[in-house]
């Protein structure tokens, strides 16, 4: 007995037991290598992908992708910068008279700006036989082209007799680029110096994003009161638009042909407004109604 407990005090215990070798770490195998490797050179791929796209994507916008933001977003392929169409130098005429006492002290006096012209689109002044328009166009895509601009008649009525204005200082304007008669069936753009072929038939006008051009354009009326827009057709990207310009204040242009008799003249006043005068005075003023029967 007393050896084998010698024997069971010789034995070790579990807390003095020397503690079992730690395995080393697996070294990587060729599999896992090639892994590590085909993730790095995905990565550079990855990177080198996105860097080529972006050159690409930058070039495309720079060159077209504008214009597709435009097109999607609905803008125009041109704007209209600016419209104007000169009275300054023109006799105009009403289709009704004046007879409103305010509208009366508003003419008569020396009152100008939109009181003034609030008093006349009331009344669709419209200038004597030929209207002179300005139109400032610009481009809105990296290339277009105008093929085309045609006076569009919106409404023809007999030629107004309210009220005619003379301006005893009017003389002849400055010959104007473009030219258009709406007494003829299809009114088209003809230059002053071939006023039989149409200006577009042999010209177009070409602009880039932010050009600007300047058309000085003459409509012509004689036999009748009428109203009208210009519509451009313009060439973008192999692909035809349309874009309609109207008058100032979106109000359609209007020219009238002259009637034989008006029940009310005016004439320009020394105080800078309007005075009424008589038929008689106007005859002698108006080169365009001396031939009236009236006179």
């Amino acid at each position: 007995m007393a050896k084998a407990r010698q024997n069971r005090r010789a034995k070790p215990s579990r807390a003095n037991a020397a503690p079992a070798p730690r395995a080393e770490e697996a070294e990587p195998t060729g599999a896992g290598r090639w892994k590590a490797m085909w993730t790095w050179l995905a990565g550079i791929l990855s990177a080198v992908i996105i860097a080529v796209i972006g050159v690409v994507f930058t070039a495309w916008f720079n060159a077209r992708g504008s214009d597709a933001v435009d097109r999607i977003s609905g803008e125009p392929p041109i704007k209209v910068g600016h419209v104007a169409v000169d009275y300054s130098t023109q006799d105009t005429a009403l289709r009704e008279p004046v007879t409103d006492p305010g509208e009366r002290a508003v003419l008569l006096s020396s009152t100008s700006g939109s009181r003034h012209d609030a008093v006349m689109a009331r009344h669709h002044r419209a200038p004597l036989e030929k209207t002179d328009v300005t139109v400032v166009l610009i481009g809105n895509r990296s290339s277009l082209r105008i093929v085309d601009i045609k006076p569009r008649v919106l409404d023809r009525k007999p030629v107004s007799d309210g009220a005619l204005l003379v301006y005893t200082s009017a003389g002849e304007v400055g010959t104007v680029e473009l030219s258009a008669d709406l007494d003829e069936p299809a009114p088209r753009f003809a230059a002053a110096k071939d006023p039989d072929t149409s200006y577009f038939r042999k010209k177009q006008i070409d602009l880039k994003r932010g050009e600007r051009v300047t058309l000085s354009m003459s409509v012509k009326g004689t036999a009748a009161y009428y109203e009208f827009d210009l519509l451009v057709t313009v060439l973008a990207e192999d692909r035809t638009e349309q874009i309609t310009i109207e008058g100032p204040d979106k109000n359609p242009f209007r020219v009238t042909g002259t009637a034989d008799a008006y029940r009310t003249y005016y004439a320009v006043s020394p105080l800078r407004g309007w005075q009424t005068i008589s038929r008689g005075q106007a005859c002698l003023i108006e080169r365009k109604i001396q031939k009236s029967k009236e006179c």
